[in-house]
This record gives C-alpha cells, sequence and structure tokens, in this order.
C-alpha cells in the first residue's frame, strides 16, 4: 500500500511493450465509484470478492502487468494463483519511506480511515509477513520510479 505498484507497473508495461492493468482502477470503472465509496455502500466483503475474480482470470492470461491492491495478496486464494501463474514482484518499502507517503494516500486508503499510527504500523508489519511470497524482491527507498522499473525489467529479461 503506497509503494508506488501502480506508477512503476506502467512503467515497466511501456518498457516490456504490455498491457498494464490496475485491479483497483478496473473495479473503480465497473462500479463507477472510487475503492473507498465501494467499502462504503458495498461493503469490503463484496470489494474482496470482485478482486479475487478478476485477479484470478487475469493471471491466467500472460504478457501482462498487473498491479494488485495492497490487500489482495492477503487472500490465499489470489496468493496462490498469482505464485503459481505469474511473476509476482514485491516491492519493497521500509516503514519510515512508507510513513513519509502516509500524506499523499491516507484518504484513498479505506483500510487506513480512523486508525491510529500504532494500528497503521501493525497493519505495515502483519502484510509484510504475507509479502515474504513473491519471485523477485526490489528494495524501494531512495529510488525513482525510473530506476524500480528499470530494475524490474533488468531481472525480468536476465
Amino acid at each position: 500500500m503506497g509503494a508506488g505498484k501502480t506508477t512503476i507497473g506502467k512503467k515497466v508495461a511501456a518498457k516490456l511493450n504490455r498491457e498494464f492493468i490496475d485491479i483497483d482502477e478496473r473495479i473503480e470503472k465497473e462500479y463507477n465509484m472510487p475503492v473507498s465509496q465501494i467499502f462504503t455502500e458495498y461493503g469490503e466483503t463484496e470489494f474482496r470478492d470482485r478482486e479475487k475474480s478478476l485477479i484470478v482470470s487475469l493471471a491466467e492470461q500472460k504478457q501482462k502487468v498487473i498491479s494488485v491492491g495492497g490487500g489482495a495478496f492477503l487472500q490465499k486464494e489470489i496468493r496462490e494463483t498469482c505464485l503459481a501463474s505469474c511473476i509476482v514482484i514485491f516491492l519493497e518499502l521500509s516503514l519510515e519511506a512508507w510513513k513519509d507517503r502516509l500524506g499523499l494516500i491516507i484518504d484513498s486508503r479505506p483500510v487506513l480511515k480512523g486508525k491510529s499510527m500504532e494500528e497503521m504500523e501493525e497493519l505495515f508489519y502483519k502484510r509484510q509477513d504475507i509479502y515474504k511470497n513473491h519471485h523477485v524482491r526490489i528494495s524501494t527507498d531512495h529510488k525513482s520510479a525510473e530506476e524500480i522499473a528499470d530494475l524490474i525489467v533488468k531481472e525480468l529479461i536476465s
């Protein structure tokens, strides 16, 4: 959450001449509202169900760069499908760097609404355990989106 998946994913897709798909954006278009409003009006369960069906469907398609939301990988079926069918890239972000970005992301992330800093840090660390399941890890601290995209492309073509 807030690691730059969409920005970096678009750059990687362009460099590899592949289609880029942001799962949250796709769902927002289907519902014609932002994720935060989907959570409010339909609930997290409906959002997570739609997220899962979309990701599982897209994971079977090749030659795409897919950005999944920070919470998607918490679902076992999504995690297992992606690890079996895709190259999963973990954009590693330190807690300090994540805190620096909080002001930019907090209003658009429903899972952060109303949480104290302690609760947000707990969520950050809880997710780190799940994110250990990946094929490629890229540290993003102190790197531009362009540098990160270049590192990913280099990793994928080597």
